[in-house]
């Protein structure tokens, strides 16, 4: 046998375009990673400014006139009012201007992002020091001291993701990439929700009483994580009945490569770059790294979009991945698939 037949029998056509897939996915993840990463700066950040009213405009076209547009700001009625917007999370921070002296009053909110209150600390003191006044800095709602730059929310949606696609991923190649009947398909969805319940309480528990790295509702946060396990499982599920073991590298690709940096963990939304700020909150890792934010330092607001965008990735999975089981293959009844004839000794597959 020649060397380039026994290349042909060690490297299949299938391996070889696997192989060829594999390289894809990692030059993917290294330029989603770096793209998204390298060279975070804030961004039309949304702030609030409150101010007397014969200097607030002039004011609000100063601050949206800095270089590179690093906020997007606003008036606001009332300092009241901005703390409200930012546990609201429909601003992330405010400048509250003093009529009468020369200090005035920056609101954060580290538990979404302590980069991104720091940034705006650093805009706005420059800012300030230009007008000849100073400014000192309110945490509307501090991150806690165990979570380190509030990435805690950030690994734990993470490794419900990881959770979600690698038993997915178990279950479908157990007894070959395609579901081979509905009853399979339902057994799978079944056991998908069980792993889904026990994973996102395991790690509620986790975060919250054993490391305390979490504040917030610890069945809150196990709701979440079921959630999130559970669309991240069957959106997997559903890729893996489309196009086989492929769609474990599809999940990989959707989950890790484009979710993942895009989730706004490592830096808050407002400092990604604009294609990942666009896909971030429509990705499980995004929607759910919000929400646990939500939970953990803003009284459970701004939850509704993020989980029905989790809701959607949950029902779009379970729905194709039945919809799928429900095809003929090779000619047979779908309870027939995937079994060996008596005659050739063997038996039916599971």
């Amino acid at each position: 046998m020649t060397f380039v037949d026994e290349v042909k029998n060690a490297v299949t056509p299938r391996a070889a375009l696997l192989v060829i897939g594999v390289l894809g996915l990692q030059l993917l993840f290294i330029a989603s990673y770096v793209g998204a990463l390298h060279k975070p700066k804030p961004t039309d950040v949304a702030f609030g400014v409150v101010a007397p009213q014969q200097m607030s405009q002039q004011l609000v076209s100063q601050l949206d006139g800095l270089p590179g547009g690093p906020l997007d700001p606003r008036t606001v009625g009332s300092e009241a009012e901005a703390r409200e917007q930012i546990m609201n999370r429909d601003i992330d921070g405010a400048l509250i201007v003093s009529p009468q002296g020369r200090t005035d009053t920056l609101l954060v909110a580290s538990g979404g992002g302590t980069v991104l209150s720091s940034a705006l600390e650093r805009i706005l003191t420059q800012v300030e020091a230009d007008q000849q006044r100073t400014v000192r800095t309110v945490d509307v709602a501090p991150a806690s001291p165990d979570d380190f730059d509030g990435l805690s929310s950030f690994y734990l949606v993470v490794g419900w993701c990881v959770g979600g696609y690698l038993c997915a991923s178990i279950l479908a190649i157990s007894a070959g990439t395609k579901p081979a009947n509905r009853q399979r398909a339902l057994i799978r969805t079944a056991v998908m929700a069980v792993y889904a319940v026990a994973g996102g309480i395991g790690g509620a528990v986790i975060i919250g009483p054993i490391l305390g790295a979490l504040p917030g509702s610890v069945w809150g946060l196990a709701g979440l994580g079921a959630l999130v396990v559970f669309s991240v499982g069957m959106i997997t599920l559903a890729l893996e009945a489309l196009t086989g073991i492929v769609g474990i590298g599809l999940a990989v690709l959707i989950i890790v490569i484009a979710g993942n940096p895009s989730a706004g963990g490592a830096f808050p939304l407002p400092m990604l770059p604009d294609f990942w700020r666009a896909i971030g909150p429509a990705l499980p890792p995004g929607a759910g790294t919000w929400v646990a934010r939500s939970i953990a330092y803003f009284r459970g607001n701004a939850v509704t979009g993020p989980l029905l965008v989790l809701s959607a990735w949950a029902v779009a999975g379970t729905a194709l991945t039945l919809l799928l089981s429900m095809r003929r293959r090779g000619g047979q009844d779908d309870g027939s698939a995937g079994t060996v004839p008596p005659s050739a000794g063997g038996s039916t597959a599971v």
